[in-house]
């Protein structure tokens, strides 16, 4: 595919992308992954600025005098995954992998940060945000939170991310819902432990957990409209340690997902008056965490529609979807939608691609000069 534009090598994206991914660090530990953004941005020229302690922000702006401000995102951290995809560039950190593709993301940003500063001539500004600590820690929110759009004013903010079963040269647009609201709990059942001949001297948090797990699904099969989406997941139960002796204590931890924030806020009332309910009708103490994690990725239908466009340009429209559902995933770019409106897409990682977060994934080298014209493509278009 021809560019208008003088676009980094090939082998120069590829050598960045493998580099990251051979030294995967997670969140708020990326201090070689920022050291390395930003040597190279500074080889380019660029000033550059710490936020979040590992995240780098830097801008550019154009020659052809002020204009809109809009903020390009990528996600830098690794996961807590031990890699199996035996590649000759695969993690040399034990036990921490780039299992969902942020080093491509951070590389196609690199990428369009060099292209830029060859070309500049647009209006206004871009400014480049790598970010930590996407996965679970929110390292979007801090960067929010520590002055993000206070210290560099934007007009609207746009992020990306890979997509595994999404042909390479295809692409993904949403005009609202792309990803869901994320809470996580954990919840200690406490009875009276006893022997397991002789349940009616104790209190069973055991039973009681049991019958809790089936009943937080009616929660999502009657308490949910059947034009919106939820899930609640109860993912692990910890309670007891040998046959013939009933616990004392039952831990079971989960998620709750949904894009509609109203909805979600009547899921979390109600999980917590059938908690209640429970341990009063089985005589049990509970202990709850229950932590709102992150809202709902969102996009503004006029930034989806702008971004969609852009795509067919570049790829042609029958390769741009425009009706694949949103994830029940999460996507802590939602913190910056929730400031400044915006848009994130979803660019296909190849059929077959392992999943995200599997230790076997690798990030499609392919999809890197797609990424970086993507990008410097809708810069150019939105600031011409």
């Amino acid at each position: 595919m021809n560019s208008p534009f003088k676009l980094p090598e090939d082998s120069w994206l590829k050598a960045w992308r493998q580099d990251f991914h051979q030294h995967p660090e997670t969140a708020f530990e990326e201090h070689r992954t920022s050291a390395r953004i930003v040597s190279l941005l500074e080889e380019w020229g660029y000033e550059t600025t710490r936020m979040a302690g590992t995240g780098v922000v830097a801008y550019l702006d154009g020659a052809l005098g002020e204009g809109k401000t809009i903020g390009l995102r990528a996600d830098i951290d690794a996961l807590d995954v031990s890699e199996q995809t035996r590649l000759d560039y695969a993690s040399s950190t034990p036990g921490k992998m780039h299992a969902c593709g942020h080093d491509g993301h951070t590389t196609m940003l690199l990428g369009a940060a060099w292209t830029l500063k060859q070309q500049p001539d647009f209006t206004g500004r871009v400014v480049f945000i790598f970010q930590p600590a996407e996965e679970n820690e929110g390292g979007g929110r801090v960067m929010v939170e520590e002055g993000l759009f206070e210290r560099f004013p934007m007009d609207a903010v746009y992020g990306l991310h890979n997509w595994p079963g999404l042909p390479v040269g295809e692409a993904a647009v949403h005009d609202t819902a792309v990803m869901a609201a994320f809470d996580i709990f954990t919840l200690t059942l406490t009875g009276k432990g006893c022997h397991a001949a002789m349940p009616h001297l104790g209190t069973d948090a055991v039973l009681a957990s049991c019958q809790l797990v089936s009943q937080l699904q009616g929660l999502v099969s009657r308490e949910t409209p059947p034009d919106k989406s939820a899930v609640l997941s109860v993912t692990s139960i910890h309670g007891g340690d040998t046959f013939n002796v009933i616990p004392e204590q039952v831990e079971l931890r989960g998620t709750l997902r949904c894009f509609d924030m109203a909805l979600k806020a009547h899921l979390e009332a109600r999980f917590k008056q059938a908690i209640d309910a429970l341990a009063e009708f089985h005589g049990l103490t509970v202990a709850l965490d229950y932590r709102r994690c992150y809202p709902a990725t969102i996009n503004t239908p006029a930034h989806a529609q702008r971004c969609a466009a852009t795509l067919e340009d570049l790829l042609g429209a029958e390769r741009v979807h425009r009706d694949l559902a949103p994830s029940m995933a999460s996507e802590d770019f939602s913190f910056l939608l929730e400031q400044r409106p915006g848009a994130y897409i979803w660019m296909g990682n190849g059929m077959q691609s392992a999943a995200l977060h599997s230790p076997h994934y690798d990030f499609n080298d392919d999809l890197l000069p797609l990424g970086v014209r993507y990008w410097v493509t809708l810069v150019r278009g939105l600031l011409d």
